[in-house]
Parts: C-alpha cells; sequence; structure tokens
C-alpha cells in the first residue's frame, strides 16, 4: 500500500507564500547589490630619491596591473589612477582615460608606477580629472572605486601636523611634490608659529637636499575678501618663490581652478618679483607682474562672482598704506568649488640662478572677510 502524505490547503497556500517571499528577497537582493571593482594584480611601489628635482610626468616607469568587476551595467568602464609625488595621475590607455571591462568582469591595463593605486568603476558620460589631490567620492558618475598600495615597500615620510594660524586650522604638506613647475620636497618640519603667533616658512637643506614649505587652510572659505600681511621677502634668492593662492587640487596646468599671488624672480635676477594670476598663467591676460622695492606689504585679492580684484599696499597692515599696485581680472575666474587657501615656499629648480642658501619668510596675518 502506498502512503499519501496529505496537506491541508491552507498549509499549502502559507507554504507557497513563504516559498515565493524567498525567491523574490533572494532576487530582489542581487539585483540591488552594490557594484565592486577590486584589485588581482598590482604592481610594484614607485621608487625615486626624494630630492630629485629633475621628473616629469613622463619619465615614470609603467607596469601591467589588472582585476576584476561585478555587478557592472551596459557602458560603464573602468578609470585607473596612480599617486605619486602628491597627486592622483590618470593612467591612460592609447590616450583614452577609460580601461574596458571584458564580458566576464576582468580587467587589465598599462600604468605608470605610483605609491598607490586606484581604480574607479565609472558611468559612459564620466569625466575623469587628469590629476587631483584627493580621489573623487563615489557619486555624480563614479558608482565604485578599490585603493591599493604599490606592492614593496614604501618611503618614509615625515607625518603632516597640524596648527593653528590667525584663528585658522593648518596642515603642512609632506613628501615629494609638484609646485611651481618643479619638483620639491616638502618637511613639515619647516613651517611654524612663533609666540606673537607669526607664521614662519623655511628652505632648509643644502643644495641639491632643499626641502621647503607649504600650509593649506583645511575649511574652503568661497567668495570673499583674501589678505596676507607679509614681512620683508626681498632677502628671497632669485630661485625662491612665495606663493598665496586659492585652489581646489584638482587640473593641471592648462585647467587648474586657481588664484595665485606670487612673489619671486623665478630664477632670473633682474625678473619683475610679484604676479598676479588667475590660472592658467600662460594666457596673456590671465597674468600681470610687476616689481616692488624692499619692505612690508599687504597682498590681497578680492574674488566675486565673474572677476577677482587683486591689490597690493605698502605696510603690514589693513588701512591706509600707498597702493602698490590694483588690477581686476573678469576672464577665466572660476567659481568656488571646495579650495583652499595654500601658502608655499618653493624651490624653482629650473631657474637660471641656483639657489645657495637656506630661506625663510615670515606672514604676520592672514584674514578672510565674506
Amino acid at each position: 500500500m502506498q502512503l499519501r502524505l496529505i496537506v491541508p490547503v491552507f498549509l499549502q497556500r502559507s507554504l507557497l507564500l513563504v516559498f515565493c517571499i524567498v525567491l523574490t528577497g533572494c532576487h530582489s537582493s542581487l539585483k540591488n547589490s552594490a557594484p565592486t571593482v577590486a584589485f588581482s594584480k598590482v604592481a610594484s611601489a614607485y621608487q625615486e630619491s626624494a630630492y630629485k628635482t629633475d621628473i616629469t610626468e613622463r619619465d615614470y616607469k609603467t607596469d601591467i596591473i589588472d582585476g576584476r568587476v561585478t555587478g557592472a551595467r551596459p557602458g560603464q568602464r573602468i578609470v585607473l589612477y596612480a599617486m605619486t609625488d602628491g597627486r592622483w595621475g590618470l593612467c591612460q590607455q592609447s590616450g583614452q582615460p577609460f580601461t574596458n571591462i571584458e564580458s566576464d568582469g576582468r580587467w587589465k591595463a598599462l600604468i605608470h608606477l605610483g605609491l598607490q593605486y586606484a581604480a574607479l568603476l565609472v558611468d559612459p558620460t564620466y569625466d575623469p580629472p587628469q590629476q587631483t589631490e584627493s580621489l573623487p567620492i563615489i557619486g555624480n558618475g563614479v558608482v565604485a572605486r578599490a585603493v591599493v598600495n604599490g606592492e614593496g615597500p614604501a618611503p618614509v615620510l615625515r607625518p603632516q601636523k597640524t596648527l593653528t594660524f590667525s584663528g585658522y586650522e593648518w596642515t603642512t604638506s609632506a613628501g615629494p611634490i609638484f609646485r611651481a613647475g618643479s619638483r620639491n620636497f616638502f618637511d613639515p618640519a619647516n613651517v611654524w608659529t612663533d609666540e606673537r603667533g607669526a607664521l614662519h616658512l623655511r628652505i632648509s637643506g643644502s643644495p641639491g637636499r632643499w626641502a621647503t614649505a607649504e600650509v593649506r587652510l583645511t575649511r574652503s572659505l568661497g567668495y570673499g575678501t583674501y589678505r596676507f600681511q607679509l614681512r620683508d621677502v626681498s632677502q628671497l634668492e632669485p630661485s625662491a618663490l612665495l606663493t598665496l593662492i586659492a585652489w581646489d587640487g584638482v587640473g593641471t596646468e592648462s585647467t587648474r581652478r586657481e588664484l595665485d599671488v606670487e612673489l619671486g624672480r623665478w630664477g632670473e635676477l633682474e625678473n619683475t618679483n610679484v604676479n598676479y594670476v588667475v590660472q592658467p598663467y600662460y594666457v596673456p591676460a590671465n597674468i600681470v607682474a610687476f616689481r616692488v622695492p624692499p619692505g612690508a606689504y599687504t597682498h590681497s585679492f578680492r574674488w566675486e562672482q565673474g572677476q577677482v580684484v587683486f591689490s597690493t599696499v605698502a605696510g603690514s597692515g589693513n588701512t591706509g598704506g600707498r597702493v602698490i599696485n590694483r588690477h581686476v581680472f573678469t576672464s577665466g575666474v572660476p567659481s568656488p568649488e571646495g579650495e583652499s587657501v595654500r601658502i608655499g615656499l618653493y624651490v624653482f629648480h629650473q631657474g637660471k640662478i641656483p639657489l645657495k642658501n637656506e630661506n625663510e619668510v615670515i606672514i604676520d596675518k592672514f584674514e578672510y572677510l565674506p
């Protein structure tokens, strides 16, 4: 005799409902799971002397790197970056910024060596920056990302430090970074404030091993007046350069959204010693160059929508000083977008007159007025 299991109708319906819920939940989980990107093969870490200055972006060695993507939608691609000398550089493939994803989710590309590598899964319309100090975050076309250290030992650098100057919090730069057209090595020990609250920046070391200084405001201020009260900097050697800028850390020399006051002679003894710049500097309408005699000055720029007004006033104060120069730029003026104030003292290594001695500058005060 064959036995049959009789299940009441109400129980059959209950079991069927549970089964459908489980299937629907599993399907929904698979459908809504976040895409991922990962590395399978990691290139070695970039190794170069911290003080080497004759390096350009084209000098870096290259290697193959690969990985895998899950959950990518049709049309999405990979964008690769390598971190070298204080910035993330876009790794292009045959002149293109994107790496295609194979049908099995794998990708493979040629990259230039760096200390770290980043892979971003992006939408078809995403436009990646060629250079950036900070990686793009997820959103606005970036779907997923992964970051990995290069294989092998990384150079040991002094850690960044934070300090307070003129009531604002600033952080120092550290390690080799490109600034003012040259690769400089930044040492946080070359930045400090004295008992009166003034900010000191120093170039230390000796020929072939110069260490420089830079601080960056830890917050963005936007439109307004930026004022810097400086003591006499006429003692700076021709290849020492002091810059007072607002920049968001994104872009190359041709695409930066940057406002500059540059104090120095760019390696030439008879050059002018002050520049007002709306980047890019090589557009004639974007730069005004002039000379100031020795003395203390207050340099400022008033940044508004569609224009920026630069000025230099004699003396280290807010009012009453003689106006040395004033210029209004109305072309190419950027809008605020994550920029921060930076004060830096660098070596222009391409100058005709090499730096011979240590140099130091003192900034008495920074002010911002909305």
